[in-house]
C-alpha cells in the first residue's frame, strides 16, 4: 500500500490512523475556528494526526432553501486562515473541475464527493493539481469498482489518493456499511478512509432534508479501525441541533474527544496484532 504524505501527517498501512474532522459547511467564523481550535486541542493531547474539514460550497442539497455555505472566495479565505493560526492541514470538497484550482491555493487535501466520483472530469482536475485527492466511493459503487477511479486519477502522474468508505444506497431514505468494502477497497493499494457520519445519514428522510442515525457513530468507528482503515473523517459541531447542514447526523463536538480516545486504543492494539503481538 502507498503511503500518501499530507505536509507532516502520513496515511497508510503502519502508520497510525489519521483524523479528518470538522463542520459540514463552514457557517460562521467563529464556529469554523472554535471548532479547529478544539480539535486541535484534543488530538494534541491524544497524539492523533489531524486534518481539518469544512466545505465553502454544499452543491448538493436537496432544497433550494436548504445553506449552501459562503462561497468559493469567502469559504477559501476562512480556510486559509485557521489553516494559519492552528497550522493544521486542510481538506475540502470540490463540485466542479473549475474550483480544483483555487481550491488547491489552500487544501491540502481535495475530496470528489460520492456523486461525483465517476466524473471523469473533476477527478482529472483535482489530480492535476498535485495534491493529495480523496475520493469519496459514490453511495452506488461497488468497492472494487474504485480501481477503476483511483487509476484514472492516477494517470495524470499523482499517485497520492485515498478512497473514503461512507455506506451503500440501501433501499429510499437509508444507507448501510459493508464493512468488507474496506479490505476490498486496501486491495486496490492505496489508504482507506472511513466516514463515520455521512455513513448513517438517512438521504431525504427529513422531508426537504436528510436525517440521521449519530447514536451509531461509535459502534461503526470502532468496527472500521477493526477493518483496518487508515483515517476516520466525522462532521462535527459544537451545536448539532442548530447545525445548518446535516446536523441530523454530526457528532457532537463534546462527545468527539470520548470516541478518540476508544479509535486510538483499537489502533494501536490492531497495530500490535499485525506485528504478532497482543502484549
Amino acid at each position: 500500500m502507498r503511503t500518501v504524505n499530507i505536509n507532516h501527517i502520513k496515511i497508510g498501512q503502519g502508520h497510525p490512523f489519521v483524523l479528518m474532522a470538522g463542520p459540514c459547511v463552514i457557517e460562521t467564523e467563529k464556529i469554523a475556528f472554535e471548532t479547529a481550535e478544539s480539535i486541535k486541542k484534543m488530538t494534541d493531547e491524544l497524539n492523533i494526526p489531524f486534518i481539518y474539514k469544512s466545505s465553502y460550497k454544499k452543491a448538493n442539497r436537496q432544497s433550494i432553501d436548504s445553506y449552501t455555505g459562503p462561497g468559493l472566495d469567502k469559504g477559501l479565505s476562512i480556510l486559509a486562515s485557521i489553516k494559519e493560526q492552528y497550522d493544521v492541514p486542510i481538506l475540502t470538497d470540490i463540485h466542479l473541475p473549475s474550483e480544483a484550482e483555487p481550491a488547491a491555493e489552500v487544501a491540502d487535501l481535495i475530496q470528489i464527493p460520492a456523486f461525483l466520483c465517476r466524473q471523469t472530469d473533476i477527478v482529472i482536475a483535482a489530480a492535476k493539481t498535485g495534491k493529495a485527492i480523496n475520493i469519496k466511493k459514490g453511495q452506488f459503487m461497488a468497492p472494487e469498482d474504485m480501481g477503476a477511479i483511483v487509476a484514472k486519477a492516477m494517470s495524470t502522474g499523482n499517485d497520492r489518493i485515498t478512497l473514503t468508505e461512507r455506506g451503500t444506497t440501501f433501499g429510499y431514505h437509508n444507507l448501510v456499511v459493508d464493512f468488507r468494502s474496506l479490505p476490498l477497497m486496501k486491495s486496490i493499494g492505496v489508504p482507506i478512509v472511513f466516514d463515520a457520519t455521512h455513513s448513517l445519514q438517512l438521504p431525504g428522510a427529513g422531508g426537504s432534508k436528510s436525517g440521521g442515525q449519530p447514536q451509531f457513530i461509535f459502534p461503526l468507528a470502532r468496527a472500521a479501525m477493526v477493518a483496518g482503515c487508515n483515517a476516520i473523517f466525522i462532521e462535527t459541531h459544537p451545536c448539532v441541533s442548530e447545525a445548518l447542514c446535516d446536523g441530523a447526523n454530526m457528532l457532537p463536538l463534546e462527545r468527539l474527544k470520548g470516541l478518540l480516545i476508544q479509535l486510538k486504543a483499537i489502533d494501536e492494539l490492531m497495530k500490535r496484532l499485525e506485528n504478532g503481538s497482543a502484549e
